[in-house]
């Protein structure tokens, strides 16, 4: 085998290894169904873990997700995927707003955007208080 067709040989394997490799996450991503909500899909927490001003981040449907207890105002829960390209946000006690690490975005703790590229608010996440529970889900 002369160096010529070494070299042929050797960019068709690779060309051929980098297309496989682009096609399969392609149809990886085409195939992925999101998780419908049933009703196991419920997080319970207790409201005496969570102190005012503080949050607690928890899985909720194979995602990561948050509840804060606003002072004055009660519990909320948000996804923890920022709007702009997915990395989590998190929580700024001092500041009391939720940060993305990624693009320094900022969004208060109602889920607005305050500042940053994310083009919409986090996505909320329903919750219910009761007695000394909170259900998510």
């Amino acid at each position: 085998m002369n160096r010529r067709s070494f070299l042929k040989t050797t960019l068709a394997f690779l060309g051929s290894i980098t297309f496989l490799s682009f096609l399969f996450s392609f149809f990886k991503y085409l195939t992925t169904i999101p998780a419908r909500a049933t009703s196991s899909d419920k997080v319970v927490l207790r409201k005496n873990e969570i102190p005012s001003g503080d949050a607690r981040d928890f899985v909720y449907q194979n995602a990561a997700a948050i509840v804060i207890n606003r002072p004055e105002k009660g519990f909320i829960a948000f996804s923890r995927a920022c709007t702009h390209l997915g990395c989590l946000v998190v929580f700024d006690k001092g500041r009391q707003k939720l940060q993305c690490p990624c693009h320094a975005g900022t969004y208060d703790l109602e889920g607005n955007v305050v500042s940053g590229p994310q083009p919409k608010p986090l996505t909320p996440i329903p919750l219910k208080i009761e007695g000394d529970s909170i259900i998510i889900g």
